[in-house]
């Protein structure tokens, strides 16, 4: 267990905005502020049972690929996107999946001017909300597809796997769903340049159990689950960046890839 201090989401008295491009004249890039707080973050490699996408939100598993420029986006879509549908598939039995999006992120400065990449996101949040994990897919499919597929059970996983090394910088916490209360979650609009998506930044809870895994390495990776049309399982699964007071002095910066994928299934189970 280590102790560090997360960037919650302070109270405001409107929603919160972060803007994706740069803002109109006299717009704040956000109208947010931080919360911050000490929490314990748990390492999750020492739970017993281990962790399960259907009760905390998240698992470790291991994960090679073979692909050797994750920074390069046409070969990440080409060819790790189809590694991890098989991944994605083999661990939940869905029916269906596609990966439909990723990240690449860098602590190092050099790499982000070089290949592109952003850099690792250090307040709590959760990639979708009770409206924006539906209207994905209607973004991403025909509408009749699109609705018969909303009829039953789907999901949207991020596998997030380290690049190279271990992870000894702004390693990534999760925090237990079923720790996350309705009123801890706070819808904020993503603004880009042709759309406004949704996340839920994260208020602070003192019943939240945060959890990581230790110096993960380049054949793991992390599935955490962002939105579950089952409201018996697991829905949603703050995460983010933190500083962790065991690294070594002058870590290797973290760099990391993040894959996002609808998981459909044929019926509710």
């Amino acid at each position: 267990m280590v102790e560090s201090t997360l960037n919650y989401l302070a109270d405001l008295a409107e929603k919160p905005y972060f803007y994706l491009y740069e803002p109109p004249p006299g717009t704040p890039w956000r109208n947010t502020k931080g919360d911050r707080r000490s929490v314990a973050i748990h390492d999750a490699r020492e739970l017993v049972p281990a962790p399960s996408l259907d009760e905390e939100g998240f698992l470790l598993t291991s994960h090679e690929t073979s692909v050797q420029n994750l920074y390069d986006p046409n070969t990440v879509r080409d060819l790790y996107y189809r590694e991890v549908e098989e991944l994605v598939r083999k661990l939940t039995g869905a029916t269906r999946v596609v990966a439909f999006d990723h990240n690449v992120r860098s602590a190092s400065e050099a790499q982000r001017r070089e290949n592109g990449a952003q850099p690792p996101v250090r307040f709590p949040h959760n990639d979708y909300t009770e409206r924006s994990g539906p209207q994905r897919v209607r973004d991403l499919f025909p509408a009749h597809e699109a609705e018969r597929l909303l009829r039953n059970r789907f999901a949207v996983i991020n596998v997030w796997k380290p690049i190279r090394g271990r992870v000894e910088e702004s390693p990534l916490a999760v925090c237990d769903a079923r720790t996350i209360r309705p009123q801890d979650l706070v819808t904020s609009d993503l603004r880009y340049r042709d759309r406004v998506g949704e996340v839920y930044s994260l208020r602070f809870n003192p019943a939240h159990r945060w959890f990581y895994y230790s110096r993960m390495r380049a054949n793991e990776a992390m599935l955490l689950k962002c939105f579950d049309s089952d409201p018996g399982r697991a829905r949603f699964t703050a995460h983010t960046a933190f500083d962790d007071p065991t690294s070594p002095p002058d870590p290797p910066p973290r760099e990391s890839v993040e894959v996002r994928t609808l998981v459909f299934f044929t019926a509710l189970s």
